[in-house]
């Protein structure tokens, strides 16, 4: 009974560094319908992608917002409104 624990316990730990190294890869080539990873998703740490994806990032943030951002949007006015009943 003790040497069957202890097999178990051997082989359960030993599925662990394997799914270390398969998740990641299970993960980025299922496909979304099947529980994959969503199409604008960034790229994975550590990666030259990521790199690259962090420096549109901080580009994107340091540029100016446009003057009329607040004008883009239209506004309603409260009698274009139907009343709520």
């Amino acid at each position: 009974m003790i040497a069957a624990f202890a097999l178990a316990g051997t082989l359960l730990g030993g599925c662990s560094s394997i799914n270390e190294k398969m998740g990641p890869v299970v993960g980025d080539t299922l496909p979304q319908w099947a529980g994959g990873l969503p199409k604008d998703v960034p790229p994975r740490k550590g990666t030259p992608e990521y790199d690259a994806y962090m420096k549109e990032q901080e580009r994107k943030r340091l540029e100016p917002a446009p003057a009329n951002a607040n004008a883009a949007a239209p506004q309603s006015s409260p009698q274009s409104l139907d009343p709520v009943h």
